[in-house]
């Protein structure tokens, strides 16, 4: 640059924020078509993004102005002498574009202008930003094969296949505690491994360290609380005390933990450092003795030879501790990835379920996915009007002179709104519209309004309504009759008027 000074780097860098922020709001409120759109434009903004976070970095190391260039040259500038360090500057940009006649200096709108282009007129670079796998197609699903050949290979596992491994390789509470060792912290490792660089090709706008922080802090809680999945607190009592799971509190004699067996009494002292012999009878009061105390408390004289250390337990604990840590990792990264997952199912399910051929037909539709997509989402050619089916396509022609939606009816009523079709005409008179505009009318919409679309049709069969019904009303004045001592039968009129005669 021809003038390097601190003032025109800020300048810059102001420039740069500025410009990457109008690109990142343009790439945001660019239409996403297919999936891979969805990923690059991500993986692209994130490109924006960084490069933004640098400029950002870079323009606050020079406003914190740590060695004072910055404020020397602001003396230089606004002091008595401002016409000679202009004429200076002035000089040296002259100096240097005779050094260098050949120099040109590219502004840096025309950088993002070349840079819209490009975005605009994707290469094929530019279309796989990412690197995926067949397996994987581009996003869709996941390529968990070598995971599972790990996860198959570990002892005291249940053998499943691929589509069952995907339903459960996220369920570490359901392994045996004593099955988790060396090989299963490798297997929790590889598996954390792919699903964090999977969920950053996938996911390239979030920050996947500052979420990962996140677990492990309420990992620590639900650790220390004793309420993380498949790792219970250890109860009290001395053969907790020594890691080995055994609630003792559910025992309220040696009689009862008499019941479990030599076996298993032998293993429960064993693991607590006891004397592991004698009869059954004599093992069980021995074990029991130890309930609701720790080894300190026991007596020397039941304690066997070799007393674990404490060395070995601490060892025990940090290991669990990483293990379960990979593990709440591992469920959050899943919980994560559950549409990928459910896709990943079904396409392995599809896929068992056709033929070579089919399998050969369905890699080439997916090749040709995008091109389809593309072309579904332009408008069809319609010169006739025809409404569109399903598959957003005009609907065949014999079909709709079948359906009758050549003709149209216009209903005053409702608006003058038009409905197309006698099936769509007739149901009209049941639904809201119809009937909101009968209610403005005050016409109540039964059944003697039917197939009527005009206001003063319907206002004036309302009023033959009402004068009909005012005719069949009865009136008691004229049809109710009265029978006299002679058993005539008379109006009620007539009644009166000879009742006041006395003629009855």
């Amino acid at each position: 640059m021809a003038d390097s000074s601190i003032l025109e780097q800020q300048r810059r860098c102001h420039e740069e924020r500025e410009r990457l922020q109008d690109a990142m709001v343009r790439e945001m409120l660019q239409a996403k078509k297919t999936g891979r759109d969805q990923i690059n434009s991500d993986f692209y903004l994130r490109t924006l993004l960084d490069r933004s976070s640098d400029c950002t970095r870079l323009l606050y190391e020079l406003h914190e102005d740590r060695d004072g260039l910055r404020r020397s040259e602001i003396a230089a500038l606004s002091g008595p002498n401002e016409f000679v360090e202009f004429y200076g500057r002035l000089k040296s940009i002259k100096d240097f574009h005779r050094k260098h006649p050949n120099e040109l200096c590219i502004p840096m709108s025309t950088e993002f202008e070349e840079m819209m282009k490009q975005r605009d007129n994707p290469s094929e670079e530019m279309q796989n930003l990412v690197e995926f796998t067949d397996e994987e197609g581009y996003g869709k699903y996941l390529d968990l094969h070598n995971c599972y050949n790990l996860y198959i290979n570990l002892k005291g596992i249940d053998k499943v296949d691929y589509v069952n491994y995907l339903n459960v390789f996220d369920l570490f509470y359901d392994v045996p505690k004593d099955r988790k060792n060396s090989n299963y912290k490798e297997y929790l490792e590889v598996l954390l491994r792919y699903l964090a660089d999977y969920c950053c090709r996938v996911r390239p706008l979030l920050d996947l360290n500052e979420e990962l922080t996140k677990v492990m802090q309420d990992f620590e809680k639900k650790w220390d609380e004793g309420t993380f999945p498949g790792w219970p607190k250890a109860a009290t009592g001395a053969l907790t005390h020594s890691g080995v799971y055994l609630d003792l509190s559910s025992f309220s004699s040696w009689e009862e933990l008499a019941s479990l067996g030599l076996d298993r009494l032998k293993l429960g002292l064993m693991y607590l450092g006891l004397k592991c012999g004698g009869t059954l009878e004599e093992r069980a009061q021995r074990l029991f003795m130890t309930k609701g105390k720790s080894i300190d408390q026991l007596d020397a004289s039941l304690l066997a030879k070799s007393k674990p250390g404490k060395a070995g337990k601490e060892r025990d604990t940090e290991r669990h501790l990483t293990i379960a840590g990979l593990e709440a990792q591992l469920y959050f990264l899943t919980q994560l990835l559950t549409e990928q997952r459910l896709a990943t199912r079904e396409n392995v399910q599809r896929k068992q379920a056709q033929t070579g051929e089919e399998r050969d037909e369905d890699d080439l539709e997916h090749l040709s996915d995008e091109d389809s997509e593309d072309d579904s989402s332009d408008i069809p050619y319609n010169p006739k009007n025809l409404p569109l089916g399903w598959d957003g396509k005009p609907i065949p022609y014999w079909l709709y002179k079948l359906h009758g939606l050549n003709l149209s009816y216009t209903c005053e009523i409702c608006g003058n709104y038009t409905y197309r079709g006698p099936k769509v005409f007739q149901r009209h008179f049941a639904e809201w519209r119809h009937a909101h505009g009968m209610r403005c009318l005050g016409v109540p919409n039964t059944a003697h309004f039917a197939n009527v679309t005009l206001i003063e049709d319907a206002i004036a069969l309302w009023q033959k309504l009402k004068q009909t019904k005012e005719f069949e009303r009865w009136k008691p004045e004229t049809e109710e009759e009265f029978e006299d001592s002679s058993g005539n039968v008379v109006a009620k009129k007539t009644f009166e008027d000879l009742r006041r005669q006395g003629l009855l």
